[in-house]
């Protein structure tokens, strides 16, 4: 027998050995951690990450100041849903297609699922749950209501806060893609109407009557 067939080995056996060192390699790190002080380094590796993904977030919501801890990557969907439970801010496609998730931030449309809670220091944000209540509603609310401006209501807490916004865009001169002239007085047209919530869907089809509530507050305004 030559003294190489002692060292004769299958490619079964050698893939074997193969997976077992390339395993073994890992386990120094997860056992215990670069230093190789018992995973000590690794934990406070993910203590640090942890407090990394966290922040401290305050602003106003519908006139009441608001701070808690949050991870950078929530939403201001999810955080008045989930941390300050105003849930009248619905969530419907979490994509910023639907509209359902329309706030107002300083006045100005946001879709609440596409903007990050912590983006939003020191801001003022407006729920539906800030515009009127059951025994004092806002006109916008009450003349949804006068013209039947939905059906199933899933959509109508968007609805209603992108069309109040809407009419301060108009009042403030902002025009808009069908705006004919931009130095003549801006005014509340259907075209102006349509053009500016086009991204509030209804999936119901309630537009012509959502569309005769914001008419109906915009004469009341004039």
């Amino acid at each position: 027998m030559s003294q190489h067939s002692r060292f004769k080995i299958t490619r079964r056996a050698l893939m074997i050995v193969g997976a077992a060192s390339a395993a073994s390699l890992g386990l120094p790190r997860l056992a215990f951690g670069r230093d190789g002080d018992g995973g000590a380094a690794t934990s406070s590796a993910a203590d640090a990450g942890d407090k990394a993904s966290t922040a401290e977030v305050a602003f106003t919501v519908n006139g009441t100041p608001r701070r808690f801890t949050a991870d950078t990557r929530l939403t201001l969907l999810d955080a008045l849903r989930e941390q300050l439970q105003l849930t009248g801010t619905k969530k419907g496609c979490d994509h910023g297609q639907c509209g359902a998730c329309t706030v107002m931030v300083n006045g100005r449309r946001v879709n609440a699922c596409l903007s990050l809670a912590v983006m939003h220091e020191g801001d003022e944000i407006t729920t539906v749950e800030g515009l009127g209540t059951p025994d004092n509603l806002d006109p916008m609310q009450a003349a949804f209501i006068k013209h039947d401006g939905y059906q199933c209501g899933y959509c109508t807490p968007g609805q209603i806060c992108s069309a109040k916004a809407t009419l301060e865009e108009i009042r403030a001169g902002v025009p808009s893609h069908v705006t004919a002239d931009l130095n003549a007085a801006m005014k509340v047209t259907p075209e102006e109407i349509r053009e500016r919530m086009s991204g509030n869907i209804c999936r119901c089809g309630a537009y012509a009557n959502i569309l005769d509530a914001v008419q109906d507050v915009a004469g009341g305004q004039s």
